[in-house]
């Protein structure tokens, strides 16, 4: 943690100096009170006693001046680490392969970045700096009491290894209670974020009651966590009453007799009494700061556990090229969800090709094609076959295990990772819209697209008239993934989006799928003048779709079983295209 704070060196260095002069003073005013009973209480000095009383207000003052700079300081200072660390995870977190997420809750990573943050914050603004000050307070305090009457001071210390051995047990349990309450929030967050984003499935199967069954669960779990956490602070307040109580007595009994045989002075008993509550008072503080710097800590071990995760995708590459062709070629290509972060399979080895073939874990299975560039590209097959994996390895948010992936000859790995993405712009069956204005939602705050541009996209995708019938036109603010939208709407809007940012790959997942035959048949022209110049890989249902594609592939399980065109595949005798083809025409009655 120490190295975030090194940007602000400054506002640290203050709150340190504010810490020593805090803990300086802090001894300053039972002596006043000591020196003002001896010299003019017991005196009856009326006008030096005013002058003490006015000094201990200015002392009071200057005591109120500090605190404020230093709790001013503080938090300036764990807000900007905190602002500094939260910026380095959600950079961290947007880099990382897609596969970290496929096996990560959305709700723990929000944990991560918002709760688990707010609760490191403490340590700077309720922990660290001021467990040191509370330290520091304590050695200051003590000091002064030796030197003033150590055998008293020993007295008032005989309850302290009580106190010590409590202390170590509270410690050690609350740690463990700390940590259970991070795990229930998190989970908490987790629940709630699926739960709300599939509230219509909860609602579509009527499942409110039993989902309900399960919140209260996992609530209840959270809040027997708190309670525990609270129960031993319930304990060990107490004790330090106890405790603080006998250290009293022993100082009125014992100070008594040395009153009584003119040993010491009243104003001493009477300042050790002060010293007394200004021992426990930081002791106290101490307690609830250390559980302040446990939970943080807890949570920074959660943060970092994040920030150590080295799930990236390798960018090793060199090359960044203005433009490409758009000539891609498969060689050889194998390729599993299942494996581990240096990218080797879990699952066998491919020793052999049999082997491989053989296995079930193997995604994609010695793909080998080319596409030229300009050239459209179907790739057609049952559910799990392959097509999605094809498109996301081209586009390297998962890697390969074997073989090769060429982009105008050359392999995609000695290209830089932006540099490939921003060439390929996909269309998706599943449009994800944020909660933004529909401009920014095409244009994704690139400076470099134009109103005019956008709205010339608009027109040739045939959007333009429904958007411009929105309350602000470009400028409608569009909710959560697009839900004030018709799922048509939704996917219109990303073919604009794909079209402004002039691709030299375009890629169409299903990308008519959520669209009527209506507003299917008004965009199908747009989709062939957008394909003009561009190579394009276009994964269809609908086989009515692709028939114009240069070249089609029909996959079957990983494997790659035909290659050809429409009519070509259709001329073959019971090939699997054929039979896709007859049952999808069947079925409609065609």
């Amino acid at each position: 943690m120490a190295r975030y704070m090194s940007p602000y060196k400054g506002i640290f260095w203050t709150s340190v100096i504010l810490t020593v002069l805090l803990a300086a003073v802090a001894p300053a005013l039972p002596m006043l009170v000591e020196y003002t009973i001896d010299k003019y209480i017991l005196r009856t000095d009326a006008s030096g006693l005013t002058w003490m009383l006015i000094a201990m207000i200015a002392l009071l003052v200057v005591q109120t001046v500090i605190r404020y700079y230093h709790t001013l300081a503080t938090n300036v200072l764990g807000q900007n680490v905190i602002r500094d660390i939260r910026i380095q995870v959600f950079n961290h977190i947007i880099n990382l392969r897609l596969k970290y997420f496929d096996n990560t809750p959305i709700g723990r990573l929000i944990t991560r970045t918002i709760s688990d943050l707010e609760t490191i914050s403490n340590i700077f603004s309720q922990g660290l700096i001021q467990i040191i000050g509370d330290l520091l307070q304590l050695i200051v305090i003590f000091g002064v009491m030796f030197y003033t009457d150590w055998k008293l001071t020993l007295i008032v210390l005989i309850p302290m290894p009580i106190l010590i051995w409590a202390t170590y047990i509270f410690k050690e349990s609350m740690k463990s209670a700390f940590v259970d309450v991070r795990t229930w929030v998190s989970n908490l967050n987790t629940f709630l974020q699926e739960h709300i984003s599939g509230m219509a499935i909860i609602q579509y199967f009527a499942r409110e009651e039993q989902e309900m069954g399960k919140f209260k669960a996992a609530n209840r779990m959270h809040r027997d966590a708190h309670i525990r956490a609270n129960w031993y602070f319930s304990i060990f307040f107490p004790v330090l009453e106890i405790i603080l109580a006998i250290a009293i007595g022993l100082l009125v009994w014992y100070g008594s007799k040395q009153i009584l045989a003119n040993t010491i002075s009243p104003g001493v008993v009477v300042a050790f009494l002060m010293y007394i509550n200004m021992i426990f008072r930081p002791i106290r503080e101490l307690i609830d700061k250390f559980n302040t710097l446990q939970m943080g800590m807890v949570s920074a071990e959660r943060v970092f556990d994040v920030l150590d995760t080295k799930e990236f995708t390798p960018d090793n590459g060199v090359l960044a090229p203005e433009s490409i062709r758009g000539e891609i070629e498969f060689e050889g290509v194998w390729f599993t969800y299942n494996q581990d972060s240096d990218g080797a399979t879990t699952g066998s080895s491919p020793a052999s090709e049999n082997d491989s073939v053989s296995s079930a874990k193997w995604v994609l299975k010695d793909v080998s094609f080319r596409v030229q560039s300009g050239e459209t590209l179907a790739l057609v097959g049952a559910t799990g076959a392959g097509k999605s994996s094809t498109i996301n390895i081209l586009s390297r948010f998962y890697e390969i295990q074997r073989g090769r992936i060429l982009l105008d000859g050359t392999d995609i790995r000695d290209y830089k990772l932006h540099a490939i993405r921003q060439h390929i712009a996909t269309v998706l069956q599943d449009v994800f819209l944020f909660s933004d204005t529909i401009f920014n939602n095409i244009a994704l705050y690139n400076p470099a697209i134009t109103a005019e541009e956008v709205m010339e996209a608009a027109k040739k995708v045939g959007a333009y008239d429904f958007i411009m019938r929105l309350p602000g036109g470009f400028d409608y603010q569009v909710q959560e993934r697009g839900a004030t939208l018709s799922a048509g709407q939704a996917q219109l809007i990303s073919f604009i989006r794909a079209l402004v940012h002039d691709p030299a790959i375009l890629i169409l997942d299903e990308a008519t799928s959520s669209i009527d035959t209506e507003t299917e048949l008004l965009i199908q022209s747009a989709i062939e003048k957008m394909m003009i110049g561009r190579t394009a890989i276009v994964i269809a249902h609908r086989l009515s779709t692709i028939q114009k594609a240069d070249k089609i592939i029909v996959f079957d399980r990983g494997e790659i079983k035909e290659v050809g065109t429409h009519k070509e595949l259709l001329a073959i005798e019971d090939g699997y295209y054929k039979k896709l083809y007859d049952l999808q025409f069947n079925s409609l009655g065609i």
